[in-house]
């Protein structure tokens, strides 16, 4: 499939020519992966019955799922992939500004494109809506679509002001629509398989974790400085994961790092970081952030119990190892995101439909989406104190609250 290089509502596209074409917000390319079995039987279960009336005896006509997506940049794109491969699904519509990389994106994918996301949230046919546009639009979107009764499915973050995240949960709340944020890793086979193992008491009771996560290389200086830092960008997705696999809360952060590099030192931002975390059910751990990594993407997990541990490696393009006199070698792991994560993006959306299908729980909610960015704020303010910050000292409802 050849992807659209899209400027306009979606994230900014690289050549990739340049080193940094493996950076996570710089390069697009095809996706390849399979999809995990899991997801392929969530997939399969996503057809809802059409509401006409059917003669006695005769099974009802399957309506597929009406499907909308906001953003017709990488990660639209990447979406729209996985809804045209989704049993029970049908892409309604795609909506972007720019004209050009909008029907781009609907002749790829043999649906239509509308240059105002309002009108595709207005359509009867769409019913959920995939916001895949920058952050700055996330709450608007989200609100609109709750307005209109849509399930929501939005790419992280909701927004990176708590505020702005609560308003949008309340009319959320409110409407009584669902909303699914996108933390595609929990929806990883090692990743699953991980958070299985601990739920199931195989290694004990959970004491500590460590968490690695480390990009193939950093992006350009103007991106850091809009990114909202390395807590906020890069590691949300660890303070989930840990969150996911522990089956607690982070209750407080400690953090040391540096900006080692030119990228984050002109940024203001750091580049390698370490984060100490206590969790709500005793478990402590240690995140590992790093901007570069020389040998690929690195994405690791352990956690260690009061009866063992389970570790979750790096995946590669194959699992090959070649012995020779010369030595032992196997391959790298991947060395950019949505190759490492193809799968798990099928799988999310799979659960979306699957979800709207049949009205049933939201796998990562509201809520999932907002204890990162609480995390990420905690974690933003021990740098800047250099001291161990409680998660309820920038948690603007727990401090109204005056809950300790």
């Amino acid at each position: 499939m050849a992807f659209v290089t899209a400027v306009g509502v979606g994230a900014p596209v690289r050549s990739t020519l340049t080193p940094t074409r493996r950076h996570a917000l710089t390069r697009s390319r095809p996706l390849g992966g399979r999809v995990a079995s899991a997801a392929a039987g969530a997939a399969a279960a996503a057809v809802r019955m059409d509401a006409g009336t059917t003669p006695s005896g005769v099974s009802a006509t399957p309506k597929p799922v009406g499907i909308g997506i906001i953003g017709c940049g990488r990660i639209g794109q990447v979406h729209a992939k996985a809804i045209s491969s989704t049993l029970g699904a049908k892409l309604v519509a795609v909506a972007d500004p720019f004209e050009k990389f909008g029907r781009a994106v609907a002749a790829e994918f043999s649906t239509t494109w509308v240059a105002d996301w309002k009108e595709l949230v207005a359509n009867p046919d769409v019913d959920g809506v995939v916001i895949g546009s920058p952050t700055p639009f996330h709450a608007e979107q989200i609100i609109a679509c709750a307005e209109a009764g849509k399930a929501i499915f939005c790419e992280k973050p909701i927004s990176n002001d708590l505020a702005t995240i609560d308003s949008c949960l309340e009319v959320v709340e409110r409407t009584g629509v669902k909303l699914l944020v996108g933390f595609q890793r929990r929806f990883d086979s090692n990743f699953q398989k991980v958070k299985a193992v601990v739920s199931s008491g195989a290694i004990g009771d959970v004491r500590t974790f460590t968490i690695t996560s480390r990009d193939p290389s950093p992006p350009p200086a103007d991106y850091l400085a809009k990114s909202g830092g390395i807590f906020l960008d890069m590691a949300s997705h660890d303070f989930d994961m840990a969150r996911f696999v522990c089956g607690a809360e982070i209750e407080s952060v400690y953090v040391t790092g540096a900006a080692i590099e030119s990228a984050a030192q002109e940024a203001g931002d750091l580049d390698t970081v370490i984060t100490v975390l206590k969790m709500s059910n005793g478990a402590f751990g240690t995140i590992e952030n790093s901007r570069r990594c020389g040998f690929g993407y690195d994405q690791r997990i352990e956690v260690f119990g009061g009866k063992g541990s389970v570790v979750g490696s790096n995946k590669s393009a194959d699992t090959v190892t070649v012995s020779t006199e010369a030595g032992i070698g196997t391959g790298l792991p991947y060395d950019f995101f949505m190759d490492r994560y193809a799968a798990a993006y099928t799988g999310i959306m799979s659960a979306f439909v699957t979800m709207v299908a049949q009205d049933g729980e939201v796998p990562v909610g509201g809520p999932d989406g907002r204890a990162p960015i609480v995390a990420a704020k905690a974690a933003q303010l021990s740098v800047a104190e250099g001291r161990l910050v409680r998660l309820d000292e920038v948690d603007l409802v727990k401090a109204t609250a005056g809950v300790a």
